[in-house]
């Protein structure tokens, strides 16, 4: 590994490697009173009170009214998406106390690290079928032995009707794992950089991820490409990660890998 460590303060990551932008977008909004004001010296104009405007003026504007989502219900219906009820009951249906005290999730706990909860897509005879069964895929993965594990659970039944076991395969990170490799990264001596730059930014220490914005990506060995610490990225759960300070620059951390199976971080060759 690389002790010496190139810091990169305020940089904006650019070209493929990442690209990440932020919009801001301003709402306007008029308040009750205010509208087809025409003052002079910072007075309102003067005009009717009767909610008429006067000639020349614009009409007033009525307030704005905010709607509440509608009340969701226990159970969805046909392809609806999967509620809140849906969700939770089909995470404890998924797994049961046996499976939950042999797996282990990203941060060493017993248990399986939950990944995502999906409405599964209709089998082949079903898709035109108005009672075709209601069901969920929910994924897990297993760090115990880097497994990808996927049940779908029939709703009105109350019960898991496939398993499927994967390995080598690599979903989109969780937040979980996003932050639990910042961890790592800021307690490891290659997160040097990364310290100092986020000091550099906010005259603060960085001592957990909850200061970061994190986003990740999984990373996959390829032959010759990175260090000996990191072939085995692929069928280990490995990530790039992307920081940035909140309300702050990005920090450049694309050159440190996280391994998130073995624990450890390993530096690539920058060129």
């Amino acid at each position: 590994m690389r002790e010496s460590v190139h810091r990169h303060l305020g940089k904006v990551v650019a070209g493929a490697a990442i690209a990440v932008a932020a919009t801001a977008v301003m709402i306007g909004i008029t308040l009750p009173g205010t509208a087809g004001a025409q003052g002079t010296g910072g007075g309102a104009a003067d005009g009717p009170s009767t909610g008429q405007a006067a000639p020349g003026q614009a009409a007033a504007v009525a307030p704005g009214v905010v709607e509440q989502p509608p009340a969701q219900g226990a159970q969805g219906k046909g392809s609806d998406p999967l509620t809140d009820d849906e969700i939770a009951r089909v995470e404890r249906i998924a797994l049961d106390r046996q499976q939950f005290g042999a797996a282990q999730n990203v941060e060493g706990e017993r248990g399986p690290q939950r990944l995502t909860v999906d409405l599964a897509e209709p089998d082949a005879g079903e898709v035109d079928d108005p009672a075709a069964p209601r069901r969920a895929d929910v994924t897990f993965y297993d760090y115990r032995d880097d497994t990808l594990v996927t049940r779908t659970v029939d709703l009105a039944a109350g019960k898991v009707v496939r398993t499927g076991v994967q390995h080598g395969v690599q979903p989109p990170l969780s937040r979980a794992e996003n932050a639990e490799a910042a961890r790592l990264l800021i307690a490891d001596p290659l997160g040097a950089g990364l310290r100092a730059d986020y000091r550099d930014a906010t005259g603060r220490d960085l001592t957990s991820p909850d200061q970061l914005l994190l986003n990740g990506a999984v990373y996959r060995a390829a032959p010759g490409a990175q260090p000996a610490a990191l072939d085995k990225c692929g069928e280990h759960r490995c990530v790039r990660l992307f920081p940035k300070v909140v309300n702050g620059p990005w920090i450049d951390a694309r050159y440190l890998v996280v391994d998130l199976s073995a624990g450890r971080i390993a530096a690539l060759d920058r060129g």
